[in-house]
């Protein structure tokens, strides 16, 4: 058994997104977004799929170009290979489910 809180020690950057890899099981990582309003990923794409959880907050969350409001509880999966990107229209904590084959290394770089 393993347990994380997604509330616990939330350490926002105020230059760009916090990512901090929460959990590991045997097929997935659950990894915390941490967003400061005005904060971006810019388009990327998962080799992989994701499943996205807006635990709190309001994320612009763009998928092939089209944009879609996303708000606390909202949940979206994608496909492997979908181009995406998330734009914080308020404080915000995101739970992002990958795979165990994906790389949290990955994700780390679309914040740079």
């Amino acid at each position: 058994m393993k347990t994380a809180s997604l509330r616990n020690d939330l350490n926002y950057n105020e230059d760009k997104v916090a990512v901090t890899v929460m959990m590991e099981t045997e097929s997935s990582k659950e990894i915390r977004i941490l967003f400061r309003k005005g904060q971006t990923m810019k388009e990327h794409k998962a080799g992989f799929p994701i499943t996205v959880e807006i635990h709190e907050g309001a994320i612009e969350f763009g998928v092939k170009g089209e944009k879609m409001s996303l708000r606390t509880g909202d949940l979206i999966s994608l496909e492997a290979n979908v181009p995406h990107d998330l734009l914080a229209q308020e404080d915000s904590i995101v739970r992002l489910t990958l795979s165990k084959f994906d790389s949290v290394a990955r994700v780390e770089k679309v914040i740079e």
